[in-house]
């Protein structure tokens, strides 16, 4: 029998949008899934060897601050200077003191479990990407190759 496999598009290339496609990749494949992440447009600078993500707090309204910050952050201080650079910290050391893996600490583990990372060709020729800024292990592909494993996917998502 087949395994069951999760295909996962990536399309967000801030820290806190890179853990998703990372942990459920990995734990699927840990389930025993077949996975493929397809990545494209800003989910590209996932797959960088030296990924320098941080936290856009503009337009996450969702995002939990202390002190009722929540409430009026992410519309008056993302005008702060500076205040992507303190968020993006804040969260580094939130997920470090939780024990949350790092985002290359998670790729990682998607390596040893054989997810597949399928760089979109067009948006890697869009965007003028230098190949040789990705990790390695790293396949090229349209949204063609994605279709033909999503179309045989158990579960797909967007991310």
């Amino acid at each position: 029998m087949a395994n069951k496999k999760l295909a996962i598009i990536a399309t967000k290339g801030t820290l806190d949008w890179a853990y998703p496609p990372f942990i459920l990749g990995s734990t699927a494949a840990a389930l025993g899934y077949d996975v493929e992440i397809f990545f494209t447009f800003y989910g590209l600078q996932l797959l960088k060897k030296q990924p320098d993500l941080s936290v856009s707090p503009l337009g996450n309204p969702g995002m939990p601050m202390p002190m009722g910050m929540d409430k009026w952050f992410p519309v008056i201080g993302t005008a702060i200077p500076g205040m992507q650079a303190i968020m993006t910290a804040m969260m580094k050391a939130k997920m470090k003191k939780k024990g949350v893996a790092s985002i290359e600490e998670l790729r990682e583990l998607c390596g040893e479990a054989e997810v597949k990372f399928i760089a979109c060709q067009m948006t890697v020729d869009l965007f003028d990407m230098n190949p040789d800024d990705f990790m390695d292990g790293v396949e090229y592909a349209g949204a063609a190759k994605f279709f033909e494993f999503a179309g045989g996917a158990d579960i797909s998502l967007y991310i």
